[in-house]
């Protein structure tokens, strides 16, 4: 690859960039249950060519004004909002310096923009756009519906859906004493897709003269 060769990153999924995130919430809505933890993964490819995580980043995020916190909700996450040993940031802050780091990846990698990777893609992705509209984002560097969802992925791949067993299956090591948090959950899930990636190029392989319809 010369200089001027675009990265080969960005000829595997028509320019988008690969973005794994989770979200733990205060609920089930994203217009109205407060944002508490964001998570993002990036991935690069190694020498072989194979996906592989390169850099993760994790926000403990304050509530943001009027939003709903359900306690089964925090049960289930068990996240205390009001810890101050989270050290908790504001929304804004947060989604601001995420896409700032998100749009840089994008560039360095000769992409066109971003395209979120989640278990359960929509939650995540709807929890996401909700706090860029709160926060009035210019320029939202994800695109705005499409998502690549794990669930499905590993349904494919593994005959499995439930992010712990669908690992267990690719043989990642998943430990339910830490799940539940979003940093946690998006390290298994940025393994659990770069696995499937490999796994598709390597028994199936990547055809740039496919047709595209």
């Amino acid at each position: 690859m010369s200089a001027t060769d675009p990265h080969p990153l960005s000829q595997r999924f028509r320019g988008f960039y690969p973005v794994v995130i989770d979200v733990e919430t205060g609920g089930f809505n994203s217009q109205t249950d407060a944002l508490l933890e964001l998570s993002a993964a990036f991935v690069d490819l190694d020498d072989n060519g194979d996906f592989m995580v390169c850099k993760t980043i994790d926000y403990a995020i304050t509530p943001f004004a009027g939003a709903n916190l359900d306690k089964a909700a925090l049960d289930f996450n068990g996240i205390d909002p009001d810890d101050p040993a989270r050290n908790a940031v504001s929304e804004q802050n947060a989604i601001d310096d995420c896409f700032q780091q998100v749009r840089k990846m994008v560039k360095r990698f000769d992409c066109s923009r971003a395209i979120v990777v989640a278990h359960n893609a929509h939650f995540d992705h709807g929890f996401l756009m909700a706090a860029a509209e709160r926060c009035n984002v210019k320029r939202n560097p994800f695109h705005p519906f499409s998502c690549f969802d794990t669930v499905s992925l590993a349904g494919l791949a593994y005959g499995q859906t439930v992010l712990a067993k669908a690992c267990d299956a690719a043989g990642i090591a998943f430990s339910n004493r830490e799940a539940h948090a979003a940093a946690y959950d998006t390290r298994k899930t940025a393994e659990l897709f770069c696995t499937i990636v490999n796994l598709w190029q390597k028994q199936v392989g990547f055809q740039e003269d496919w047709p595209v319809f």
